[in-house]
């Protein structure tokens, strides 16, 4: 087997293979799904006990430059988070199951609050009373 040939393919192997290695990692999407910290609340029990309320959440956010705030803003938007929550649990009538919907509209109006503007879209994990 001739060497000079075996040499000049593996070198054209290489070359091929190093824009598409450049390529890849500049390319590379990033997730647009962002986990948050579970948010609790105490809420009110029959008979007078306390109980906890707890909501997960997430964003989705496709545009880039939203995600970069979105990132930066985490702490803020766990505030906000917890003030809803909060709220949403003291208007909890004890054995009440809690309204999805409105506190799904109220974080969502608390995320665009806190980002700046709309484009982050809220996604409710679960939500259980105990």
């Amino acid at each position: 087997m001739d060497r000079r040939a075996l040499l000049g393919l593996a070198a054209v192997a290489a070359s091929a293979a190093a824009p598409a290695r450049a390529s890849s990692d500049k390319a590379a999407p990033q997730p647009s799904y962002l986990r948050l910290p579970t948010v609790t609340a105490n809420v009110r029990r029959h008979g007078g006990g306390r109980g906890t309320m707890t909501v997960e959440t997430g964003l989705d956010t496709p545009d880039a430059a939203l995600r970069a705030r979105v990132a930066q803003s985490q702490p803020r938007l766990r505030a906000a988070y917890a003030a809803v929550v909060q709220q949403a649990a003291n208007a909890l009538l004890p054995g009440a199951p809690p309204d999805v919907e409105r506190l799904v509209a109220q974080l969502q109006a608390a995320t665009d609050r806190t980002v700046g503007r709309a484009g982050a879209r809220l996604l409710i994990g679960t939500v259980m009373v105990v």
